[in-house]
């Protein structure tokens, strides 16, 4: 067979291909390509089959060197529905697990693909993502994978995580620990995705259930599992367990919204229009670009207004997975120096900070400061009267956009269509907005009284 009816063959096949991608269902699921003597070449999860699948076979289609050439192999396709865009992340990681398709194992060879690891040897367990699942911190830890995409994964498990309410941070908590009274819990307790047993906000009991009850929902359809939790909730509420029934049908309320999108759920409007847009690329493109090896979840970004030393002010606005929540915003009126951005910076780092500098409160995973070297110097200088440090710290200049790091000579200039650097502008401008409009309250409060 020549090579113009080798061309005209796999034309036709991709058209048929494309045809068959238009009739599947909108619906979450796992794909599986396979060639004509039914060997299979490619496993590949999506939240779509019909858009997915059907991507492969538009004429505008650029998949890469590797996947490219795959193309011309594939002879048919299988699907397998899911309920649930998580649902197929299992099964895919599942299936790539047990049949190791040839091109799925040239994606793998060479690289650490991310697992899911669940604790279970610790009082509390937590749940992480890991490339290193050998590590002797996992060490009797149930483990899920590998995944093909640390992206994917981490959004399930921020979604998950307001149904089961687990622990995602490194902390190491003891159910008989006197200090856990006095700890006070992070930003994901405050928003209700974490039940704080750092600070005895569950029992070890209880927590278990929870996490047993994740456990249960990895093994199985949602479906399944809403009809025993509706089961669980007639009991306890026939018993008057009315506490218990009420939890319940929270649970069983947020497993309902699993498919909802995070951009429905912002507590509070703000002035900043980045935010109505899911903010995950930008957060894995600044994690990225700060090297920083943990996701980045919850962001506090600092602030000094003034005018020419008169009220100086300054303000914290808190973000968690790269959205405002309002209720960590903080406004501090400058006590020391009244004139100095570098002294008042250190005030405010200082006032902020001093409960997780003992150990009685975790940081945030990144700390923004509102200014150049010298205002993340000034900040650093706060920190180091403390006895325990924050994870990541950077400071973004105004003019140059440039981000500096502790330690660095070279600040990181990153293009100014980088999602990272959108999403640090963002937060660093709404810092900036917060502390103007606290020191124009206080300038017009000094200027005209009370009748403001």
């Amino acid at each position: 067979m020549n090579s113009e009816n080798i061309a005209s063959k796999q034309q036709k096949n991709r058209k048929k291909l494309a045809i068959f991608a238009k009739n599947l269902p909108d619906v979450p699921g796992v794909y599986l390509m396979r060639m004509k003597d039914d060997f299979l070449l490619y496993i590949g999860k999506a939240s779509s089959l019909q858009k997915r699948v059907g991507s492969y076979f538009l004429d505008s289609a650029d998949l890469g060197p590797w996947k490219q050439g795959m193309l011309k192999d594939i002879d048919h396709i299988e699907t397998i529905e899911c309920e649930t865009e998580w649902e197929a992340l299992l099964l895919e990681a599942r299936l790539i697990k047990d049949h190791r398709p040839k091109y799925n194992t040239l994606q793998l060879d060479g690289k650490t693909y991310p697992y899911l690891a669940i604790t279970m040897k610790d009082d509390f367990p937590g749940i992480f993502v890991t490339r290193s699942p050998g590590d002797v911190e996992f060490k009797g830890a149930k483990l899920f994978g590998p995944f093909t995409s640390t992206g994917a994964l981490n959004r399930s498990i921020h979604m998950l995580q307001s149904v089961f309410k687990f622990r995602t941070c490194p902390l190491t908590i003891l159910e008989d620990d006197k200090s856990n009274a006095f700890f006070r819990p992070c930003l994901l307790h405050a928003i209700n995705r974490c039940s704080a047993p750092c600070a005895n906000k569950i029992s070890k009991e209880a927590y278990r259930e929870d996490i047993e009850g994740f456990l249960r929902f990895l093994t199985s359809k949602r479906s399944v599992m809403l009809r025993e939790l509706r089961v669980r909730m007639e009991e306890a509420s026939k018993n008057k367990e009315y506490e218990e029934a009420g939890s319940i049908r929270d649970q069983i309320e947020a497993l309902q919204k699993l498919d909802d999108r995070a951009s429905n759920d912002v507590e509070w409007q703000s002035e900043v229009t980045v935010f109505a847009q899911d903010p995950s690329d930008g957060i894995r493109a600044l994690q990225k670009a700060l090297g920083a090896s943990q996701a980045i979840r919850c962001v506090e970004a600092f602030d000094i207004a003034h005018l020419q030393g008169g009220e100086t002010v300054g303000a914290k606005v808190s973000f968690v997975d790269g959205r405002p929540h309002k209720d960590g915003y903080r406004r501090y009126k400058i006590r020391t120096a009244k004139n100095d951005d570098y002294m008042s910076m250190r005030e405010v780092i200082s006032r902020r900070f001093r409960n997780a500098g003992d150990g009685l409160e975790m940081y945030p995973d990144l700390i923004v400061i509102d200014g150049g070297k010298g205002q993340l110097s000034a900040a650093m200088e706060a920190f180091g009267q403390l006895e325990k440090q924050p994870p990541l710290v950077i400071s973004l200049a105004k003019k140059e956009e440039l981000i500096y790091m502790v330690g660095d000579c070279q600040p990181i200039k990153l293009g100014r269509n980088n999602e990272g650097l959108k999403l640090v502008q963002a937060i660093r401008d709404e810092a900036h907005r917060f502390a103007q409009h606290y020191h124009h309250y206080l300038r017009n409060k000094k200027t005209f009284g009370d009748a403001k």
